[in-house]
This record gives structure tokens, sequence and C-alpha cells, in this order.
């Protein structure tokens, strides 16, 4: 396989999480009597670019389907800060109703929203039939399409050029990632910004958040390749700041090589920070496989010994990357009963892989369970306090990664 940036040959692994089935294709009880497809995942490091990347298995109309089961509004934490990141956008840049922003995965509309009640006109693109479906009826308006260059370039002739463009958690999960990103550079407008949110690699790597990486996720990144992504694609990028939000993530903001804004320091400290991190180094991909299995055989004793005495271990969040942690344990229903989950198109269904139900949260309070396994461990503090309840009355809640915690 070649990078799907700089076509360098790959040869240096970073992650090998065995095979394993997409990790948002959950299943109805009919579908527990057919075949299950799994694809391998493992995750390779370009030693030129230092873009990681999963080895190309699964096309990207095989992940992101129709009846998607993702939606960004389930978590409230999410919401409150897309809210925020509107508003700072809106006087950041001046926005205002002669502007146009564009958002590339708008899910269902958990964002863009904001914009729409702000009167700003906005258009997001979402390729995702359930996804898209809900932003239409909350007022926005979205193209069902899949983003890359022609797209960018059809709807730069067609229409205004964009004075935002932005993509929360999206720059990970395109197979194509140049093409992506020319796109963005075809719609740009002369002075206008892109702002990409994307989980850091340097904190996976600090963290060990080995369960962040699944199928969906084709790129783990870092600022580095990102800036050998936007230059070429004639961009350049002009800020970045550091965000709590999933486990530890970075947005970057970019324009036109030719636009007017000024580079800040930022860019430059963070660069500084990856190489410190190991993040241009090839002993810190090499020695991360060890660390993913202790988190591993960690699981698993704590799972078999409360079995062994009689404890009930349930889990919290049907989440994707609970799936990756799950399917590279060999965790089923055995282990974890189920899984209680706020979203309505989750629950009734089971976990791919493992095939552990899917209940709605008040399942867990008729269960009372001794433990529970929180998988979305980036929204733990949320989920604790929504269930405080539960923990007055004896639950412990537990967290698998970076590494085994009862609270």
């Amino acid at each position: 396989m070649k990078c799907r940036h700089c076509h360098t040959d790959l040869s240096l692994k970073f992650l090998d999480l065995g095979y394993a089935p997409p990790s948002n294709d959950y299943l109805s009880a009919a579908d527990l009597n057919k075949p299950e497809v799994s694809y391998p995942l493992r995750v390779l490091t370009c030693t030129k670019c230092w873009l990681v990347q999963t080895e190309d298995y699964a096309a990207h109309d095989a992940l992101f389907r129709e009846d998607y089961a993702y939606f960004s509004s389930t978590s409230k934490g999410w919401l409150a800060h897309a809210e925020r990141y509107c508003a700072q956008m809106t006087k950041r840049l001046g926005l205002n109703e002669t502007s146009f922003v564009v958002e590339l995965a708008s899910n269902d509309g958990y964002l863009l929203k904001n914009f729409v009640a702000s009167g700003i006109p906005c258009l997001g693109v979402e390729p995702t039939r359930s996804t898209a479906e809900a932003a239409e009826a909350l007022g926005v308006p979205v193209l069902q399409e899949f983003f890359g260059a022609d797209l960018g370039r059809q709807l730069a002739k067609t229409g205004p050029k964009a004075d935002l463009i932005l993509g929360n958690n999206v720059y990970a999960h395109v197979p194509d990632i140049n093409d992506f990103t020319r796109g963005v550079a075809e719609l740009l407008a002369e002075d206008g910004v892109v702002t990409f949110e994307f989980p850091h690699l340097g904190q996976l790597v600090q963290q060990n958040q080995f369960d962040t990486v699944y199928h969906e996720h084709f790129s783990y990144l870092a600022l580095h390749p990102v800036i050998s992504i936007f230059k070429a694609a004639g961009l350049r990028v002009f800020d970045v700041e550091e965000l709590s939000t999933h486990g530890g993530s970075l947005r970057v903001f970019g324009c036109l090589d030719s636009a007017s804004h000024v580079a800040t320091e930022n860019v430059t400290k963070i660069l500084a920070a990856e190489v410190d991190a190991g993040l241009l180094n090839e002993d810190t991909y090499r020695g991360f496989q060890d660390r993913a299995e202790n988190v591993k055989n960690g699981l698993l004793r704590f799972l078999l010994e409360a079995k062994a005495e009689g404890k009930t271990v349930v889990g919290y969040g049907a989440a994707a990357k609970g799936n990756t942690l799950l399917n590279f344990c060999g965790v089923g229903p055995d282990l974890i009963p189920f899984i209680s989950d706020a979203a309505p198109s989750k629950i009734g269904k089971f976990m791919p892989g493992s095939h552990i139900p899917i209940k709605a949260p008040a399942a867990l309070t008729a269960a009372q369970p001794d433990y529970i396994l929180i998988l979305p461990w980036n929204i733990a503090d949320e989920v604790m306090s929504q269930n405080k309840d539960l923990a007055k009355n004896g639950s412990t809640f537990v967290i698998a990664v970076p590494e085994l915690k009862l609270t």
C-alpha cells in the first residue's frame, strides 16, 4: 500500500486490531441470522509525510450508508460545543445575512441549525440519508452527496463561494484526503476560512486511545501532515487551537495561499510539541501495539473476575470506539449482557461483531448493575452526571482506556 497523501510505500506498522465489522453497522434481530462482513483493522504510518492511515479494505460507501446510525445531537455536550463554535466564528469572521457557510458532513443539523437561527445562509453536505433528513426537518438545507473536488467545483460554479467551510470530525473519515481538500480550495471564497476539527494523533498516542481506530477513520491526523495536505491543494494553515473534545482535538484554520490571513504563533507551537512527542519518530509507532494489548488484557481480567464473583457488568454508550474495544477484546453478551444508549436509532439493535443488545437508558435503572462500563470515555463526565442516582445505589463506573479505572 502507498500513502494516501504522498504515495510513499508504507512499511511502518502502528496497530493491528485483528478483524472487525464496520463500527456503525448496528444489527437488527433478523441480521443475527445472516453472515456478517468483517475487515482487517490495521494502521500504518508514512515515514515521509507522517500521515497515519488504515490499510485499504472497506470502501466509503460500505461504511457511510443511508441508514447510518450516528446522530451528533445525541450528546448535549457536543450540541453546546457546536453552539459555541457558531458564536465564535460569527464574531471572528463577521458573518451575516450576506455570508455563506458550508458544513461538510453536517450530520443531523446539530451545528448548522445555529446559523439558520441567526439568518446566516448555509448549506450542509451530508451523504447519509438518515441524518440528512433529520437536518432538513430542522430547516437546514442539505445536499446528500459525498464531497470532493468535483462537487466543490460544481458548487462554486452554481452558487456563491463559501466564506466559511467547516468539518467537525470528518477530515479523518475521507478515503481520498487529497481530493477532499482540493474540493475545499475550489469552493472557498478569496478570503474565506476553512476549519477542521479532528482528534489529535498526539493525544491518541499519549493517552493510548487505540479504540478510536476503526474503518470509518481512514486517517489519524497531526498538524505536520495536515499542513502538507493543505499545501498540495493550494491552501495554508494560519492558526490552530487545542480542544478537549474527543479526548483531545485540534481545530485547524486554513485559507487559500493568496488570502490575507496572517499565521499565528500557535502553528509553530503545536508543530514543536509534535516533534517533542515523537510523532516524527518511528520508534513511537513501533511500541504502540503492546500498549493496546495491555488494555485488552486488563479489561478481560476485570470482566472475568466480576463474573466469577457473581457481579453484573453492563455497558453505557453504543459508540464506535466501544465496538473497536469490544471486538478487539473478544467480549460478548456472556460478559456484558447489554449496553445502554440514548440514541433512538440504536435502541433495540445489536452491537456489530459482539452482538451485545442495545437498550434504552431506563434498562440501567431496572438492572441496578454492580458495574457500568462507559465505552465513550470522552463523555464520561456527562454519563456519570446523568446517572448519579445509580452510583448512589451502589453502581460503580468503569473506564477501560487509557487504563482500567473504577470510579
